[in-house]
């Protein structure tokens, strides 16, 4: 109850930046599920919001991070662009295999390992290892996102719920809500893009 009611009391306190960034990013989210690449304007903004918001709650590498979403959002953008057949905005979905993942996943933890100790020493980092994991991990999700690749909602999962924890630890409530909304999101995106692999599939094979 305790922390419901906290989580009110910042809710309340939140600024029209926080309510712009959750507002943007919704948008971004809904139309990457259904692959319109108009979900990287609205990436893009609600990147730069955030970006200002994390460094302002001592986030570092979430302000890096977000200032690069703003950069991913014209490359992925353009890719989805170029992905999508002639007057279909709809960009077609790729697959990773396993060996991928692997090699994926080694590197976001030996990346967490160099980078926590470096943010702790040179930055006044709240949650150093999380927020260095959370980057890595969310660099990786985006740039599967710009590719179109199915598994990038798998990572999505795990980063926006880590990414929930982080920024409610810091006080910011509605930028916390912001990353339920996306979880709940990408289990639709899951859900969505497996029906879509096999629709998209069984229309070449037709």
């Amino acid at each position: 109850m305790e922390f419901l009611q906290q989580a009110i009391a910042q809710l309340r306190a939140s600024s029209p930046t926080e309510s712009l960034a959750l507002l943007s990013g919704f948008g971004y989210a809904v139309l990457a599920v259904r692959r319109d690449r108009r979900a990287w304007i609205f990436g893009a903004v609600s990147s730069a919001l955030l970006a200002w918001l994390a460094a302002g709650a001592r986030l570092p590498l979430q302000a890096a991070l977000q200032s690069l979403y703003v950069v991913m959002a014209v490359y992925g953008y353009r890719n989805w662009s170029r992905g999508s057949g002639q007057g279909d905005r709809r960009v077609t979905i790729g697959r990773w295999p396993m060996r991928h993942h692997a090699w994926a996943l080694l590197s976001i933890v030996l990346g967490t390992l160099a980078l926590a100790p470096l943010l702790a020493s040179w930055t006044d980092a709240a949650w150093p290892r999380l927020d260095a994991a959370v980057t890595l991990g969310s660099l990786l999700a985006t740039w599967l996102t710009a590719r179109a690749i199915f598994e990038n909602w798998h990572y999505w999962l795990i980063v926006n719920a880590a990414s929930f924890a982080l920024y409610l630890s810091q006080g910011l409530a509605l930028v916390s809500v912001l990353y339920v909304v996306y979880f709940t999101i990408a289990l639709v995106g899951l859900r969505r893009w497996s029906r879509d692999t096999m629709s998209d599939a069984a229309e070449r094979d037709g």
